[in-house]
């Protein structure tokens, strides 16, 4: 038994939370349906048997059964792969959420699938780790996804210095004619949907633009992984592959990786079952260090979560702090509260100068290459800055 008490968030995909269709006091099976999108969004299952102890606007907490069974609930039979893997609520797992049967919905005709992976984020391990140990699942996911768009071909993108990972995923393709494994540059952000059409198809998509616009759909690892379970064993999202990793005795110098965590469980079990928190710390980080963001103890594991990292302690100064956003890392709200952390205040913004808005929204030009920010550095140090915070990706 992992935990007493699971809670299971009704927003963990794009979209607006989902309705909840089970009431306190509720017994509920592993796997069954709990909770409904009203509009664009994903299904939502039960990860643990037991009884719903409370329902909210924004979670369902299920107190758990002592016995946790292995089998699940399946999902109901369907006419196509897309309605199987809509019923099973599958989203990116790669932290952006997006409805995967919204996304497959499209027909790519002299196209490609691209499975993503990268493991973008340093330190997280998990996607590799699930790729040396079941590459035949990704391949078989990549056909599944062919078959649905009609594409003519499936490429695996990955950095060679995954060596392990990628030797099995060539190896499990090598009698596959339309699956094929390309290779990654050892760069942040690689992983970006931007630069894996750019590196791999040679297309330099603007700012703000879809992989659609380059006839392609990319997946990330385990939602590819997913697709195969929703398809081959009736399999609802019920858990998820995390990596701890940070001042976390056992896990300091190499990330732990937990595959098929139960959804909603805190990530204080996982810290624990890696061996627990070195103290002093500074902060529970979920995600990647590049984007992640400030968690607690008692933070729910989601269908998005990828990493749980252990921070080293803030280091302090009165320096006043000018702030460096960029979209491929750390943006002003996650700096600025870095910056609290770190006992002073930000005093001047800026973005890196790549960045252009668009739709509303600030994009990087061309992610993974980035220019020198001294124009920057010197408009901050004129707002009185003594000395700077940065969340763009290399210089």
């Amino acid at each position: 038994m992992i935990t007493i008490k699971v809670k299971i968030l009704l927003r963990q995909h794009v979209g607006a939370p989902c309705k909840p269709i089970v009431e306190v006091g509720q017994k509920v099976k592993k796997g069954e349906l709990i909770a409904e999108p009203t509009g664009l969004g994903a299904n939502i299952h039960a990860s643990v048997y037991g009884k719903v102890d409370e329902v909210t606007d924004t979670y369902i907490s299920i107190e758990a059964d002592e016995n946790q069974p292995d089998e699940y609930v399946k999902i109901k039979e369907t006419d196509s792969y897309l309605d199987a893997i809509k019923e099973a609520g599958i989203v990116g797992a790669g932290g952006a959420g997006f409805p995967a049967s919204v996304k497959l919905n499209t027909k790519l005709d002299g196209g490609v699938v691209i499975a993503n992976a990268a493991e973008c984020e340093p330190i997280l391990e998990h996607n590799m780790v699930f790729c040396e140990e079941h590459p035949d699942v990704i391949v078989r996911g990549l056909k599944y996804m062919i078959e649905i768009t009609g594409a003519d071909k499936a490429y695996i993108a990955i950095k060679p210095i995954h060596r392990e990972a990628m030797l099995a995923l060539a190896k499990a393709c090598k009698d596959e004619p339309k699956v094929e494994v390309k290779y990654l540059p050892n760069m942040y952000p690689a992983g970006d949907e931007r630069v894996i059409v750019r590196e791999i198809l040679g297309i330099e998509l603007k700012p703000g633009a879809l992989p659609l616009e380059a006839n392609t759909v990319i997946s990330n690892i385990e939602t590819i992984k997913n697709i195969t379970r929703a398809i081959e064993d009736r399999r609802p999202v019920i858990t998820k592959d995390i990596t701890v990793a940070g001042r976390v005795h056992g896990a300091e110098n190499h990330g732990k990786v937990f595959l098929d965590v139960p959804i909603g469980v805190p990530v204080e079990t996982y810290i624990q079952q890696a061996g627990g928190i070195i103290e002093p710390y500074g902060e529970v980080v979920l995600g990647g260090p590049f984007t992640g963001n400030h968690g607690e103890l008692d933070s729910p594991i989601t269908k998005t979560l990828g990493g749980i990292l252990v921070s080293m302690p803030f280091p302090q100064t009165t320096k006043k702090l000018g702030i460096i956003a960029c979209e491929c890392g750390g943006q002003e709200p996650r700096l600025k509260q870095i910056a609290a952390a770190m006992g002073t205040e930000v005093v001047a913004e800026e973005k890196c100068k790549r960045m252009v808005e668009v739709n509303g929204r600030f994009r990087c030009e061309l992610p993974g290459i980035c220019p020198g920010q001294a124009e920057k550095v010197l408009k901050l140090k004129s707002q009185g800055a003594e000395a700077v915070l940065i969340g763009n990706c290399e210089d």
